[in-house]
């Protein structure tokens, strides 16, 4: 008959809480396992069987009272390390949704807006658009095993303990917030470069022909000639957000100042 006195029964149950924690952290913010439309009771569960397969190869915890200042601080960052490397990943999402937004309002479809339940909030048709592009990439390129593959080795480069001295990086996590511009100009720069050509074609053919009802006939020309550039570069945007991904993923593998193990392979090639 096993036995087992309260304080290994106290371990175990740490030894399961913690690492569950920084799992719970990253589910709730990092899409798409953060949309709202998931029901929370899959999250738990999704969360609880990933903490199960992932607590029995990582490196043994520190002695800690839960009830005490020092389990509830240990319990504290935790959530932090896995809310931050979530926000990683969403913001990968978050700067295609500021690369489709940019391309609408220089389309003119900027009042072409909805509710969107994973920001809970309204976003351009566009950028919706480039979103369910990029979720599609997302599984077809297995990102999301990277990702839950740099879950596991974050608790070998940021070792559960009452401390981050040596672990989380919140520089790293801060610099990172400005790629978010970065990649949603790139992403968008060809076909607003395409729209200000055109934008200066109708005011030359303005000042040439005043007659002309420019406002009349521009709305419908710069739509157009939008949908058009938009459907010839489209095929174009794989790589750019193949390589976002592969920059997400690392960002997070790399919030442990100390990286042990080299990232595996992130994304497989797209089949021609």
């Amino acid at each position: 008959m096993i036995s087992l006195s309260s304080k290994e029964l106290v371990g175990l149950i740490m030894a399961f809480i913690w690492p569950l924690t920084r799992i719970l952290g990253l589910i709730a913010i990092a899409p798409p396992f953060g949309n709202s439309s998931i029901p929370r009771r899959i999250k738990i569960a999704f969360g609880i069987v990933l903490a199960l397969i992932i607590t029995p190869g990582i490196p043994p915890f520190i002695n800690a009272d839960p009830v005490s200042l020092s389990g509830v601080m240990i319990l504290t960052q935790q959530l932090i390390i896995g809310l931050g490397m979530g926000f990683v990943m969403r913001l990968v999402f978050a700067a295609i949704e500021l690369a489709g937004s940019m391309i609408g309002m220089t389309m003119g479809l900027g009042f072409a807006s909805f509710f969107d339940p994973q920001s809970r909030g309204n976003t351009s048709a566009l950028a919706q658009l480039l979103v369910l592009i990029a979720t599609v990439l997302f599984f077809s390129l297995n990102v999301h095993h990277a990702m839950l593959i740099a879950l596991m080795d974050s608790f070998k480069t940021i070792p559960v303990s009452m401390t981050l001295q040596n672990g989380f990086d919140f520089h790293r996590l801060a610099i990172w917030g400005e790629q978010i511009f970065i990649y949603g100009l790139k992403l968008s720069l060809p076909l607003i470069a395409a729209l200000l050509l055109t934008n200066v074609a109708l005011g030359i053919l303005t000042r040439a022909a005043p007659q002309l009802n420019v406002f009349g006939i521009g709305f419908t020309i710069t739509i157009s000639v939008g949908f058009l550039i938009l459907g010839m570069i489209l095929p174009y945007l794989t790589l750019p957000i193949e390589n976002l991904f592969q920059y997400g993923v690392e960002t997070m593998q790399s919030l442990g100042k100390v990286i042990q193990h080299p990232l595996p392979p992130v994304v497989k090639p797209i089949p021609s």
